[in-house]
């Protein structure tokens, strides 16, 4: 009987408080309890018709928040508002939440019934108070209490019914801690969401782009729930904005699981759980087109959605707690995030079925989880980004060391493939200068001049290919040694001559000016350019003329300019192929490609080799009638009189000059023997790989060393270095050595003298030049080593 009484009590108290006024001045208690609600279902009432039906059984509301969860009915809140002040006093009062289709509050007093509409179904203009949320502003005359009416009603969203009455100063302070916090949290969002797009386009790294996509789609979801899509995009209300809230959660639920399927590598690590991860994609596209069929299939969407968010969130933990009984390893702070996110959202989903009370943080759950989550899935991205860049410099290093494995090779073949090539060639042309010199019969010259002429061609195409390939390294070098360029430009004039005669034209070589004795530069590069544009003017013409000029101008003192012009009738150069006419391999882009043959490299490394030489190359040409090729070659002049003649006095006081040659080759050893025999002064020895050399260094005393790189047992180079480091004899430690090779890299010439050889001889061997660096050598001071 007590307990009965204690009930009846308690009871007839709420129902007392229900009925009692509020007063913000003086009730220190929440609003909410001096409020009730009713649920009339699909039918609709007008104000009037609910303040007279005495037969509506309100409820209390249970907390500062209640949810009345998915539903489509119309709610009616009633409380009362009572003015103790001397004064009117104005309120704003915060209730339901900024997505909800219809919140109407009314006013009922002695002079009528005032109404103020708010909701997401009317312009957002036609608010009594432009405010993302659902905010009236309520006027209390002096000494008054007033009935008030809110009714509500969704189109299945969840519905929930806060009643915070602030006054100005409050309401002005709340909305302001409310910009900062949305400030801060969708600055985030915003920040991380256009961050790892970035490194989506620069590391095409998917993850990325399912997590950039995730966080925008975050962000447009919080946004539609606290109105702001609404208040500064679609203020127009209408069919989009309805569906706004289920858009956005369906690409968040979307984007979510596709990030962790590519983060987590669920179809490399676990491909069975592909599927179920598939059928959640398959969910998810259904409900999207539920959105849009009718609005039963709204109505349903909205429990289901959240529903099989929860799923995907247990769908994800099952993943992640498989890695790690698998023992997979998986970054720390994507499990912290991971776990951050499902708790908020969990609490969000859990609070919108009604299976959580309805509170400030349960209501921000999804915030402050999404929040925490984005700070620590980017620790762990920031993570991803350092594995990624670890890889790329290991693949990078790999592929440095490959790439430097195949130039080494590369090198290799190269220099290998000139010694090889070169080799004969020197027997050739070695063998042809000196039967030329003997024989006296034209039938016989005639043929040796088509050997030796075949062999300069071959020649030609092999420093073509070398060159090249240093051209595409820029490597290629010039050496700066003095010449006389008179008489190379006499012998490739009459190369020329002869190749031009053969085939029945005219030919035509002039000099104006006078042309200095010697010049410093490179006269193996310098014969290369005339050698290209001459061979190029004698194969593309048939017939007509060939003229070679050459135009000798002093600029100064010590310097002087050859201004070549070498003109032909032949084919000529198209107009639309004249700017291409210096690229690599342009011939090969030609029609008459088969006709005339070739590498189609020349005039790519002459013009490189007029740049080399500080020069210009200009080339005018008219398809028909023929080309005419402009070259400008500056040089140092150098006047080396009276140094020959001290070197030739020098030799003639000498006895003797003994060589030692060191040449594997019986070809080779032929050649050079045949060369040194011209000169009475020279005596010689020949050995066919470098230990025999040390061997014979320790026996006897040699004025110079002609030194083959590539030989059996002991090669040049090692050689080399044993006579350097004294081990052939003290007195041979600075004996010039001259590296007589037929590996004409640049490497190999920068090595040999790294090594510490006086100088360097390319095969096939020219007799001037050959004797010129065995007295240049024999009469050079070496520095003690």
């Amino acid at each position: 009987m007590k307990y009965t009484l204690l009930i009846a009590f308690l009871f007839s108290s709420f129902l007392q408080a229900q009925n009692a006024g509020y007063s913000l001045e003086i009730q220190h208690d929440p609003l909410f309890k001096f409020a009730s609600f009713v649920n009339v279902g699909n039918q609709t009432y007008h104000v009037e018709d609910i303040h007279k039906n005495k037969n509506l059984i309100y409820k209390p509301l249970l907390s500062e928040n209640h949810s009345l969860g998915f539903t489509t009915d119309n709610f009616w809140v009633r409380f009362k508002l009572i003015n103790t002040q001397l004064t009117e006093r104005f309120y704003y009062l915060e209730t339901a939440r900024p997505v909800t289709d219809i919140a109407n509050l009314y006013q009922i007093s002695s002079k009528g019934i005032e109404s103020y509409k708010s909701g997401d179904q009317i312009p957002f203009n036609q608010r009594q108070v432009n405010h993302r949320s659902t905010v009236f502003k309520i006027k209390l005359p002096a000494n008054s209490s007033q009935q008030f009416y809110l009714h509500l009603k969704s189109d299945g969203e969840t519905i929930n019914l806060p009643l915070n009455l602030l006054s100005e100063s409050e309401f002005l302070q709340n909305t302001y801690n409310q910009q900062l916090f949305l400030g801060l949290f969708y600055g985030v969002l915003l920040l991380a969401g256009i961050i790892y797009l970035f490194f989506y386009i620069s590391l095409k790294e998917r993850s990325f782009l399912y997590y950039g996509l995730y966080v925008f789609s975050i962000a447009l979801l919080q946004a539609a729930l606290d109105g702001l899509l609404f208040e500064f995009v679609w203020s127009d209300a209408g069919y989009f904005n309805s569906r706004l809230v289920l858009i956005t959660a369906l690409f968040s639920n979307l984007f979510l699981l596709k990030y962790c399927e590519y983060f987590l590598n669920v179809k490399t690590h676990f491909n069975s759980l592909s599927k179920y991860y598939r059928a959640i994609y398959i969910v998810i596209a259904t409900l999207f087109i539920g959105v849009f069929i009718n609005e039963f299939t709204l109505k349903i969407v909205y429990p289901i959605s959240n529903i099989n968010g929860l799923v995907s969130l247990l769908l994800i933990l099952f993943t992640v707690f498989v890695m790690r009984y698998k023992r997979i390893a998986l970054d720390v702070f994507f499990s912290i995030g991971i776990l951050f996110l499902v708790v908020g959202l969990l609490g969000f989903v859990m609070n919108n079925l009604s299976l959580l009370p309805n509170n400030f943080y349960t209501e921000n759950s999804a915030k402050f989880g999404a929040g925490l989550e984005v700070v620590f899935l980017s620790l762990s991205m920031t993570n991803l980004i350092r594995k990624l860049r670890e890889e790329k410099e290991a693949s990078q290093a790999l592929a440095l060391k490959k790439s430097e494995e195949i130039s080494q090779v590369k090198t290799y073949f190269m220099s290998n493939m000139s010694h090889e090539l070169r080799t004969p060639l020197n027997a050739i042309l070695g063998a042809t200068q000196e039967q030329l010199e003997q024989i006296g019969n034209t039938v016989d010259n005639n043929c040796l001049e088509i050997i030796k002429n075949a062999s300069y061609s071959l020649l030609s195409n092999i420093n073509d290919i070398l060159d090249f390939e240093k051209i595409e390294k820029n490597e290629l070098q010039l050496k700066k040694d003095v010449f006389e360029p008179l008489p190379l430009l006499k012998q490739i004039s009459a190369n020329w001559q002869f190749q031009a005669e053969n085939k029945g034209l005219h030919y035509r070589f002039e000099i104006k000016g006078q042309v200095p004795d010697e010049v410093v530069g490179d006269s193996d590069r310098f014969i290369q350019i005339i050698n290209n544009v001459l061979g190029n003017a004698v194969k593309f013409t048939q017939s007509g003329t060939i003229a070679f000029q050459l135009q000798s101008i002093f600029i100064s003192k010590n310097m002087n300019r050859f201004s070549f012009h070498i003109s032909d009738t032949g084919i000529g150069i198209p107009p639309h192929l004249q700017d291409d006419v210096f690229d690599s391999f342009s011939q090969m882009r030609n029609d008459y490609k088969r006709q005339f043959g070739g590498l189609g490299l020349g005039l790519t490394i002459v013009n490189h080799l007029v740049k080399r030489f500080d020069g210009n190359i200009n080339i005018e040409s008219q398809e028909g009638s023929g080309t005419d090729v402009y070259i400008d070659i500056p040089f140092e002049v150098k006047n080396m009189k009276s140094d020959r003649t001290l070197v030739s006095t020098d030799l003639e006081k000498k006895d003797k000059a003994h060589i030692l040659i060191v040449e594997d080759n019986v070809m080779n050893q032929m050649i050079i023997k045949k060369l040194l025999k011209i000169n009475p002064k020279f005596t010689f020895e020949v050995l066919d790989n470098g230990l025999k050399a040390i061997h014979r260094l320790q026996e006897t005393t040699f004025d110079v060393i002609l030194m083959d790189l590539h030989m059996p047992i002991m090669d040049g180079y090692e050689a080399t270095k044993i006579i350097r480091s004294g081990q052939a004899g003290s007195r041979n430690k600075n004996i010039p050595i001259i590296a007589v090779t037929a590996d004409a890299m640049q490497e190999t010439r920068q090595k040999v003298l790294d090594i510490g050889m006086t100088d360097y001889l390319t095969k096939p061997i020219n007799k001037v030049v050959l004797f010129e660096k065995i007295c240049n050598s024999i009469f050079t001071v070496l520095e003690p080593a």
